[in-house]
């Protein structure tokens, strides 16, 4: 429908678009809008993430580097975002908000506050249509008007006519604007940054043309909010700034350039030999996409980053870029550490990865030249190479995922039993030592990923009992010699 509504106006075929979505958007969520995008028959030049859009609107892009925040309000939900703005790369540091927050909640209060004046007890749907579309008219008339006059009349023929001032406004929705703050203030947090930090604001959505949301978010940034542009199409029209120079059309002063793209693939080696990308070819530049990754063992202290690039799903098969290794993780067990790595590309495609560990602070990176020696008809045969052994690579990775988590079970279960088997009979012990010897051998033998995956199944039930117990055994020693206050 937005397809044929947009050839409609240009009278012409839209074969491709910019399509904005929330910066919160998942990875699932994301390849849900491009795959509705291609049913539509749409190609997708870029997915842009809204906040990012309204920024461009404004020209972030182009002014120096910092920390902007794009407050939207719409009619339904509220959304905060925090941007940081660096190297020609808009990259998103924290989101929040409120999906049951909107412009729609302001004029329920107005109609609350009519119903009250006018000591209304029952009202007919049409009636109660007639007043929310009355209390939207005077919200919006108010954020150009000090007062407005509400006039109609009910079904049964009453007349209504009331006046609201801007003050009266005001403090009647001061807890709704307030609310919005709460969620500004979290974003902030989670970015780990004040209020001073942030050099700009950007209003987005219709409900931010209320005077008092842009002044409590003046006040509380301390700064002018940009609000030039109609923020019920400031993300639109990033989005079409941005079409406009994926195209590879110019502004009439010069300065639009057609922006690079990633040939090939930038990913990480996982265990298992396995890659994950974490930047897709074709991805334009300059670019920042971040990922979490943990730790394999239990007392882990050190990661080895392994950078490759290219569309195989093995690490064989790839082109080695680099490697670094982030040392002094906290001693945790398996799984609970949490390392950011981020790969962000310049606009001269300069890599650079970057990896921290976030409850130690710990960071490690470096850079790399990931088109360095590579010619267009190498780059061409990697290509073709990836697309003949898609269903290969996609069996092997398959394969590959369950052989790892088969070791990770071998390992957990055998170091289980060497600090707690005496939990067990020798009927239980023997039995899931029987199951772990099965796996083994299936391990270091079967091919077919579906069956590693039902034996690994079967091996997992084996020690549910055994993990109760350890759970029971390890309550009980931490109960010990406590009384019900130390609890």
């Amino acid at each position: 429908r937005l397809r044929q509504l947009a050839e409609d106006s240009v009278q012409d075929e839209i074969v491709g678009a910019v399509i904005t979505v929330p910066a919160y958007f998942d990875d699932a969520q994301r390849q849900a809008t491009k795959d509705a995008a291609k049913l539509a028959g749409l190609h997708v030049l870029r997915l842009l993430n809204e906040p990012t859009a309204a920024a461009i609107a404004y020209g972030l892009d182009n002014a120096s580097e910092g920390i902007y925040a794009v407050y939207d309000l719409g009619g339904g939900t509220f959304d905060i975002s925090i941007l940081r703005m660096s190297k020609g790369v808009f990259e998103v540091l924290s989101t929040g908000g409120d999906s049951a927050l909107g412009g729609d909640d302001f004029d329920r209060l107005i109609y609350t506050w009519m119903i009250q004046e006018t000591q209304l007890s029952s009202l007919e749907p049409q009636d109660q249509r007639a007043l929310l579309s009355a209390a939207k008219r005077a919200k919006e008339e108010l954020s150009e008007v000090t007062e407005t006059s509400i006039e109609l009349t009910l079904m049964n023929g009453q007349p209504i006519s009331l006046v609201l001032t801007r003050d009266q406004f005001e403090r009647l929705t001061k807890p709704l604007v307030d609310k919005t703050m709460v969620s500004v203030r979290k974003a902030l947090r989670d970015a780990q940054l004040q209020v001073g930090d942030v050099k700009g604001v950007v209003m987005v959505g219709g409900a931010t043309r209320m005077a008092h949301v842009q002044a409590s978010v003046g006040a509380f940034f301390k700064t002018q909010p940009l609000n030039n542009l109609d923020p019920d199409q400031v993300v639109a029209l990033g989005a079409a700034m941005q079409a406009d120079l994926l195209a590879g059309n110019q502004s009439k002063n010069n300065e639009w350039l057609l922006l690079d793209v990633i040939p090939l693939s930038l990913g990480l080696e996982t265990m298992g030999g396995l890659v994950e990308k974490i930047i897709p070819r074709n991805t334009p530049i300059p670019v920042a996409r971040a990922q979490d990754f943990t730790t394999f063992k239990d007392g882990q202290t050190g990661l080895a980053l392994h950078i490759v690039q290219g569309e195989r799903e093995v690490v064989d098969a790839c082109r080695s870029l680099g490697r670094f290794e982030l040392k002094g993780i906290p001693p945790m067990v398996a799984g609970a550490a949490r390392i950011r790595v981020t790969f962000q590309v310049d606009a001269d495609g300069l890599l650079s990865v970057h990896a921290i560990e976030q409850s130690s602070g710990v960071q490690a990176s470096i850079e790399i030249k990931p088109s360095y020696g590579l010619s267009d008809a190498e780059i061409a045969r990697m290509l073709q190479d990836g697309f003949q052994a898609a269903g290969d690579d996609m069996r092997a990775r398959a394969l590959r995922e369950e052989q790892v988590e088969a070791r990770r079970l071998l390992e957990a279960v055998g170091a289980a039993l060497q600090e707690d088997g005496d939990l067990l009979t020798d009927v239980e012990r023997a039995l899931i030592r029987k199951e772990m010897a099965l796996l083994q051998t299936l391990l270091e033998s079967e091919t077919n990923s579906d069956v590693l995956r039902k034996a690994i199944e079967k091996a997992a039930k084996t020690t549910d009992p055994f993990a109760e117990k350890r759970m029971n055994a390890s309550i009980q020693r931490a109960l010990t010699g406590k009384n019900v206050a130390e609890i």
